[in-house]
Protein backbone atom coordinates (compact mmCIF):
# COMPACT_ATOMS: atom_id res chain seq x y z
CA UNK A 1 0.00 0.00 0.00
CA UNK A 2 1.57 3.27 -0.50
CA UNK A 3 0.70 6.52 1.39
CA UNK A 4 -0.12 9.67 -0.85
CA UNK A 5 0.64 12.98 0.76
CA UNK A 6 -1.53 15.59 0.06
CA UNK A 7 0.99 18.49 0.59
CA UNK A 8 4.93 18.45 0.34
CA UNK A 9 6.92 17.85 3.17
CA UNK A 10 8.17 21.57 4.01
CA UNK A 11 4.35 22.39 3.65
CA UNK A 12 2.98 20.02 6.27
CA UNK A 13 5.37 20.98 8.35
CA UNK A 14 4.62 24.58 7.94
CA UNK A 15 0.93 23.67 8.42
CA UNK A 16 1.69 21.54 11.97
CA UNK A 17 3.30 24.55 12.96
CA UNK A 18 0.66 26.85 12.54
CA UNK A 19 -1.87 24.66 14.29
CA UNK A 20 0.67 24.25 16.92
CA UNK A 21 0.55 27.80 17.30
CA UNK A 22 -2.78 28.65 16.85
CA UNK A 23 -4.27 25.72 19.28
CA UNK A 24 -2.02 24.91 22.03
CA UNK A 25 -4.09 23.03 23.91
CA UNK A 26 -4.63 19.07 25.18
CA UNK A 27 -5.52 17.30 22.35
CA UNK A 28 -9.08 16.03 22.01
CA UNK A 29 -8.55 12.58 23.39
CA UNK A 30 -7.10 13.85 26.55
CA UNK A 31 -9.78 16.63 27.17
CA UNK A 32 -12.50 13.89 26.41
CA UNK A 33 -11.45 11.26 29.09
CA UNK A 34 -10.82 14.11 31.70
CA UNK A 35 -14.30 15.16 31.01
CA UNK A 36 -15.31 11.84 31.57
CA UNK A 37 -13.15 10.84 34.96
CA UNK A 38 -11.94 13.82 35.87
CA UNK A 39 -8.21 15.51 35.59
CA UNK A 40 -6.91 13.48 38.94
CA UNK A 41 -7.95 10.40 37.59
CA UNK A 42 -6.61 10.93 34.41
CA UNK A 43 -3.23 11.24 35.84
CA UNK A 44 -3.56 8.49 38.14
CA UNK A 45 -4.08 5.71 35.27
CA UNK A 46 -1.77 7.22 32.73
CA UNK A 47 0.50 4.20 32.02
CA UNK A 48 3.78 5.81 32.27
CA UNK A 49 2.45 6.75 36.12
CA UNK A 50 0.82 3.92 36.64
CA UNK A 51 3.56 1.54 35.93
CA UNK A 52 5.85 3.87 38.62
CA UNK A 53 3.69 4.15 41.24
CA UNK A 54 3.16 7.53 41.04
CA UNK A 55 0.15 9.63 42.04
CA UNK A 56 -1.41 12.60 42.27
CA UNK A 57 -2.89 12.85 45.74
CA UNK A 58 -4.87 16.05 45.70
CA UNK A 59 -5.72 18.81 43.76
CA UNK A 60 -7.11 21.67 44.99
CA UNK A 61 -10.40 23.87 43.23
CA UNK A 62 -9.01 26.61 42.38
CA UNK A 63 -6.27 24.30 40.74
CA UNK A 64 -3.20 26.10 42.34
CA UNK A 65 -1.43 23.34 44.19
CA UNK A 66 -1.02 19.59 43.27
CA UNK A 67 0.20 17.35 45.51
CA UNK A 68 2.01 14.25 44.06
CA UNK A 69 3.21 10.63 45.79
CA UNK A 70 5.26 7.52 44.49
CA UNK A 71 6.11 4.61 46.85
CA UNK A 72 9.10 2.77 46.60
CA UNK A 73 8.13 -0.61 44.52
CA UNK A 74 10.10 -3.13 41.94
CA UNK A 75 9.12 -0.74 39.54
CA UNK A 76 11.02 2.18 40.52
CA UNK A 77 13.62 1.23 42.19
CA UNK A 78 17.10 1.15 41.34
CA UNK A 79 20.18 -1.43 41.49
CA UNK A 80 20.86 -0.50 44.98
CA UNK A 81 16.97 -0.47 46.25
CA UNK A 82 16.05 3.11 46.50
CA UNK A 83 14.31 5.66 44.15
CA UNK A 84 15.28 5.41 40.50
CA UNK A 85 16.26 9.03 39.47
CA UNK A 86 14.17 9.05 36.48
CA UNK A 87 11.10 7.96 38.17
CA UNK A 88 11.48 11.02 40.76
CA UNK A 89 12.10 13.82 37.82
CA UNK A 90 8.53 11.62 35.91
CA UNK A 91 6.87 12.44 39.01
CA UNK A 92 7.36 16.24 38.80
CA UNK A 93 7.66 16.86 35.16
CA UNK A 94 4.28 18.47 33.93
CA UNK A 95 2.60 19.92 36.99
CA UNK A 96 4.05 23.79 36.90
CA UNK A 97 2.24 23.63 33.59
CA UNK A 98 -0.97 22.00 34.06
CA UNK A 99 -1.72 24.55 36.78
CA UNK A 100 -0.49 27.11 34.81
CA UNK A 101 -2.65 25.73 31.45
CA UNK A 102 -5.11 25.47 33.85
CA UNK A 103 -5.32 29.19 35.02
CA UNK A 104 -4.37 30.81 32.26
CA UNK A 105 -6.20 29.54 29.60
CA UNK A 106 -5.98 27.57 26.05
CA UNK A 107 -5.41 31.38 25.18
CA UNK A 108 -1.75 31.28 26.46
CA UNK A 109 0.90 28.62 25.38
CA UNK A 110 3.17 26.94 28.78
CA UNK A 111 5.85 25.44 27.50
CA UNK A 112 8.43 23.63 29.38
CA UNK A 113 11.54 25.18 28.54
CA UNK A 114 14.25 23.51 31.13
CA UNK A 115 14.81 21.70 33.93
CA UNK A 116 17.01 20.21 36.44
CA UNK A 117 16.81 17.62 39.54
CA UNK A 118 19.45 17.90 41.95
CA UNK A 119 19.50 14.51 43.69
CA UNK A 120 20.50 15.35 48.15
CA UNK A 121 19.85 11.76 49.10
CA UNK A 122 18.32 8.63 48.40
CA UNK A 123 14.84 8.32 48.42
CA UNK A 124 13.48 5.59 50.21
CA UNK A 125 9.33 4.55 51.36
CA UNK A 126 7.36 6.98 50.31
CA UNK A 127 8.27 10.44 48.42
CA UNK A 128 5.82 13.03 47.99
CA UNK A 129 6.44 16.55 46.61
CA UNK A 130 4.01 19.39 46.25
CA UNK A 131 3.45 22.21 43.29
CA UNK A 132 1.93 25.41 44.02
CA UNK A 133 1.60 28.73 41.87
CA UNK A 134 0.44 31.35 44.26
CA UNK A 135 -3.02 33.36 42.31
CA UNK A 136 -0.62 36.48 42.45
CA UNK A 137 1.86 35.22 40.22
CA UNK A 138 -0.36 33.89 38.06
CA UNK A 139 -1.79 37.55 37.60
CA UNK A 140 1.54 38.66 37.60
CA UNK A 141 2.49 36.22 34.93
CA UNK A 142 -0.89 37.70 32.65
CA UNK A 143 0.28 41.58 33.31
CA UNK A 144 3.88 40.57 31.94
CA UNK A 145 2.87 38.71 28.90
CA UNK A 146 0.60 41.73 27.95
CA UNK A 147 3.34 43.81 28.39
CA UNK A 148 5.94 41.94 27.00
CA UNK A 149 4.07 39.04 24.64
CA UNK A 150 6.08 36.29 26.15
CA UNK A 151 8.17 35.42 29.40
CA UNK A 152 9.96 32.57 31.53
CA UNK A 153 9.36 31.79 34.99
CA UNK A 154 11.52 29.50 37.14
CA UNK A 155 9.69 27.56 40.22
CA UNK A 156 11.10 24.76 42.18
CA UNK A 157 9.97 22.29 44.52
CA UNK A 158 11.02 20.13 46.57
CA UNK A 159 10.71 15.79 46.45
CA UNK A 160 10.97 14.80 50.99
CA UNK A 161 10.79 11.49 52.29
CA UNK A 162 8.22 10.01 55.25
CA UNK A 163 10.57 11.82 57.58
CA UNK A 164 9.81 15.08 55.47
CA UNK A 165 13.87 15.09 54.90
CA UNK A 166 14.54 16.48 50.89
CA UNK A 167 15.18 13.88 48.64
CA UNK A 168 15.65 15.71 45.29
CA UNK A 169 15.21 19.30 44.55
CA UNK A 170 13.80 20.30 41.49
CA UNK A 171 14.21 23.68 39.40
CA UNK A 172 11.56 24.31 35.94
CA UNK A 173 11.85 26.84 33.55
CA UNK A 174 8.50 27.68 31.84
CA UNK A 175 8.00 29.66 28.68
CA UNK A 176 4.75 31.48 28.57
CA UNK A 177 3.11 33.49 26.16
CA UNK A 178 -0.36 34.78 24.38
CA UNK A 179 -1.51 32.59 22.10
Amino acid sequence: MDLVLKESLPEYCKTMRRKINSEFSPLPKWELVESVIGFKNLLNLYPPYLAAGIQVESIDEAFQNITVKMNLNFMNENYVGVHFGGSLYAMCDPFYMFILMKNLGKSYMVWDKAATIDFLMPGKGTVRANFQIPEQEINNIKIIVKEKKKTNRVYECDVVDEKGEKVAKITKTLYIRKL
